[in-house]
């Protein structure tokens, strides 16, 4: 089992910047690829960032690509992802995600956190 805590959200007025970070038990983060999604009022999940297990490798949602920056610190069991020029539109309840075996970053998480909610005012 993993269990996965975020922290960070708050409310920010746009073209701001907030960082979130996800803590993560267990003795293997390492091994996982982990992800964060959001999902905003009456609408699905949505994929935003993913980071592989070493850090070497990271992929984005085109919404997000040039403002926002995944990385992972694995001596401290985190994920992080920063986010910079937010807008009205990245509103959201932001998840992080664990991946134990897969092939796509987008899809085919294994654990999930709780949330942590992202207001961006105009």
């Amino acid at each position: 089992q993993v269990q996965l805590v975020e922290s960070g959200g708050g409310l920010v007025q746009a073209g701001g910047s907030l960082r979130l970070s996800c803590a993560a038990s267990g003795r293997t983060f390492s091994s996982y690829a982990m992800g964060w999604f959001r999902q905003a009022p009456g609408k699905e999940r949505e994929f935003v960032a993913a980071v592989s297990g070493s850090g070497a490798r990271t992929y984005y949602a085109d919404s997000v690509k040039g403002r926002f920056t995944i990385s992972r610190d694995n001596a401290k069991n985190t994920v992080y992802l920063q986010m910079n020029s937010l807008q009205p539109e990245d509103t959201a309840v932001y998840y992080c995600a664990a991946q134990v075996l897969g092939s796509s970053y987008s899809t085919g998480y294994d654990y999930w956190g709780q949330g942590t909610q992202v207001t961006v005012s105009s």
